[in-house]
């Protein structure tokens, strides 16, 4: 995957600015709201917690809320930046703990470089915060810092630069000694790299139980030895009693585990030959490894390798860990994160190692025979089992070592509740776009000549989703490329007024396809130079595998064209517009949204059958609500009755469809209320619906704009169902994200087409 300085310096800088925001979590609408949410009902629970401070967290966000603190010390590979030029790390962290743990975050970037000054603040932050997560702080000052914190603070602190990595790196190593058959104990160690992060380490696997003596330590300036004057008093119990200093190579001899956090390049393949057969490698440098995976393959191809990198094999990645270990801490409102808590997480991220690899986790990685062995010692960081079974583990040890106040007694039900607070369920446009990695397919852009679309056609190609066909006038698309410093070397650029003769073939079989609906021979010729019949044709004829427009003209005239082209596919008496709304409660499907005005009962029918074969796509099982004003009948008219109508028909030609209606919108997603009135029907049995089809097409296309706009949901589409072959056309306007997630269903679209044909 290709990052650019100016497509990241543009992600951080558009309005609004940065990755944070602050939202209300309770509506602040109407003068009664402002007078609970501030005075005079605020002076209420100020109270309350004056007279028993514990109920901070009954009355404000506490429990829910971290510090990421830093003052810029050791950021990343960046080193000392200081604590402005931190921000944008501590606001990407602020995001991982939001989006893998539901914990929201406040970045605090401090201008104190003493022990004694970084002490202080952290110290006074306490009232505000359930747990503070140090980070990038350089050493030796971090060691003292943590400590201190943990001693006289009573709520979780964990330097994530240490802990972190030692944790997944331990789960990592527990699983390495499993495969290899060896025990901790009698392990022959090398260490390169004796900062926060490598003692860190060293400290876990000792409790693990490697011994002190049987680990050599580097630094910067070598071997760390009783002769050496320049240790400091945590390097100290690692400076083994020699003759004399070693070197790497002489250290690496026979060496059984290789521990790298120093810099890139610092192990050779000569260092690594010399190792004991089966060498567990763990090359953890970042941004680059102290020696690269190929590398160690070629001249130990039994070696167990893991590194920090997502190309590689078991990458080490701390997002394996600090989410979950916070989150875990903050339910049992633990007064810190111990060792027992560390270990814990260590052994919960190992034993999922050696479960079966959901399907999803293997479809974004490509990889269909991920299992447990050398190449898999540690999950990936999209697995989404990882936070029920950290933060369990976490919570478990906390109440067992006695640090937590508050205890879970259900803990099934807290799995539940963790997965709700994710929205564990909102990945819906990820897992497409993993899917449309596996097998890339070509898809034609009907309008190349704007900035959005070859953004789009830039982000398809350099992360391999799909083959971007541009069509437009190659010297107006080569200036935008030029003006916007884009690239798209190697991208197909077609000019259809260029092709005389495609434009000929397509013109005679677009005159077969249309010669009894009005259309000549010079009329379909002549209509090729129009990038909208032309794209489709290209479709039709198989030169490429999806069309996608729409950008700059309306919804009919973009789709008339691939109609006419195309047309529907066998067995479909229509086509429909879907749109997907992701929300907090997860994603609905809505349809139709862009087609059919006023369809009748047996387009409600097929409209319903199209959108439940393709919600299925989306690895989701379509629980459908045919939507009105009334409920099950409690408003028979013309308009109630084609509704129910065409219920009836579903629930009679496809018995396995989870299908209700007619119902109110708000009845079908809310569970009291059908447990409590409608117990008989199928979405009280099987779930709330998930799946709307609408009356009409003005219902359903305000409906899923409103969502947008006033309910602040994320809208991928319209996807059109019903044609013969990929065909998806834009909203006006889409933004790019938009035009890569289409994109990138079209060639899902394409994948199983393929493979039914």
């Amino acid at each position: 995957m290709k990052i650019r300085k100016e497509d990241a310096l543009e992600y951080h800088r558009r309005s609004p600015k940065g990755k944070i925001e602050v939202v209300s979590t309770k509506p602040i609408s109407t003068q009664r709201d402002l007078s609970l949410a501030y005075s005079p009902g605020v002076a209420f629970p100020c109270l309350e917690i004056a007279e028993n401070v514990e109920k901070v967290y009954e009355y404000t966000g506490k429990d829910n809320l971290v510090a990421v603190l830093t003052n810029g010390t050791a950021v990343l590979g960046l080193g000392n930046i200081g604590p402005e030029a931190a921000k944008p790390v501590m606001e990407g962290k602020a995001v991982l703990f939001k989006k893998f743990a539901g914990i929201d975050v406040f970045d605090i970037e401090i201008r104190a470089n003493t022990v004694e000054e970084f002490v202080a603040v952290a110290k006074a932050l306490e009232p505000t915060f359930g747990g503070i997560n140090m980070e990038d702080v350089r050493a030796p000052e971090s060691f003292e810092i943590e400590q201190r914190l943990c001693k006289e603070m009573s709520i979780p602190v964990m330097h994530d630069d240490q802990h972190g990595t030692a944790i997944i790196s331990s789960a990592a190593l527990l699983n390495a000694l499993t495969v290899t058959n060896r025990t901790a104990e009698n392990l022959k160690v090398v260490v390169l790299g004796a900062g926060a992060a490598a003692l860190a380490c060293l400290s876990l696997y000792q409790k693990l139980g490697i011994k002190t003596e049987n680990v050599t330590v580097f630094d910067k300036d070598g071997h760390i030895w009783s002769g050496r004057s320049d240790v400091n008093s945590y390097q100290a119990p690692f400076a083994r009693h020699h003759q004399r200093q070693l070197s790497l190579v002489e250290a690496f001899q026979g060496a059984e585990l290789m521990l790298g956090l120093s810099a890139g390049g610092t192990v050779t393949a000569e260092m690594v030959a010399g190792m004991a057969s089966n060498p567990i490698i763990f090359a953890l440098a970042n941004p680059d490894p102290e020696i690269t995976w190929e590398e160690v393959m070629r001249v130990r191809p039994d070696a167990i390798m893991a590194t920090g990198r997502s190309d590689y094999p078991n990458q080490v990645n701390n997002a394996l860990g600090f989410p979950y270990i916070f989150r875990g801490a903050l339910d049992v409102r633990a007064t810190a994160i111990n060792d027992e808590m560390k270990i814990a997480s260590a052994k919960a991220i190992a034993a999922l190692a050696h479960e079966p690899v959901p399907d999803s986790v293997m479809m974004a990685y490509s990889d269909t025979k991920m299992s447990f062995g050398k190449d898999y010692i540690i999950p990936k960081p999209v697995d989404p089992r990882l936070i029920t079974h950290i933060s369990t583990a976490v919570a478990k040890a906390a109440m067992e070592s006695g640090v937590a106040r508050k205890p879970i007694t259900d803990f099934e039900a807290y799995k539940d509740r963790l997965l709700q607070r994710v929205g564990i369920y909102e990945s819906i446009s990820r897992s497409i776009i993993d899917k449309a990695k596996k097998a890339p397919k070509r898809v034609v852009f009907g309008e190349a000549d704007t900035y959005k679309v070859l953004k789009a056609a830039q982000i398809l190609n350099d992360e391999r989703i799909a083959i971007p066909v541009l069509l437009g006038n190659k010297k107006r698309i080569a200036e935008l490329i030029e003006e916007n410093f884009l690239d798209l070397e190697g991208v197909d650029i077609i000019d259809p007024l260029e092709e005389d003769i495609q434009r000929d073939i397509f013109g005679k079989l677009f005159h077969d396809k249309r010669k009894r609906k009005g259309t000549t021979l010079h009329d379909a010729v002549k209509l090729m130079r129009d990038r909208n019949y032309f794209g489709p044709m290209m479709v039709a004829t198989g030169v490429a595998d999806a069309y996608v427009s729409g950008l700059t003209k309306n919804y009919p005239s973009s789709i008339r064209p691939a109609l006419q082209a195309i047309g529907r596919r066998d067995g479909a008496s229509l086509v429909c517009g879907m749109h997907i709304v992701r929300t907090k409660r997860g994603p609905f499907f809505f349809a139709d949204t862009t087609v059919n005005k006023n369809p009748s009962t047996e387009d409600l029918v097929a409209i319903a059958k199209l959108v439940a074969e393709a919600v299925k796509l989306f690895n989701h099982t379509p629980r459908i609500a045919m939507l009105s004003y009334s409920n099950f009948g409690s408003n028979v008219d013309v308009d109630t009755q084609r509704i129910i109508d065409a219920t009836q028909i579903l629930q009679r030609e496809m018995p396995d469809l989870v299908v209700e209606g007619d119902v109110q919108a708000n009845v079908a997603v809310r569970e009291d209320i059908l447990h409590e009135n409608y117990n008989f029907s199928m979405l009280a049995k099987h779930g709330v619906a998930n799946t709307f089809i609408f009356p009409n097409l003005f219902a359903g296309n305000i409906a899923y704009k409103m969502m947008e706009e006033l309910g602040g949901a994320e809208i991928i589409g319209p996807i059109v169902l019903g044609m013969n072959k990929p065909v998806h056309i834009l909203q006006l306007g889409s933004h790019v994200r938009d035009i890569v997630n289409i994109a990138a269903f079209a060639v899902v679209d394409a994948q199983v087409r393929e493979a039914q044909s």
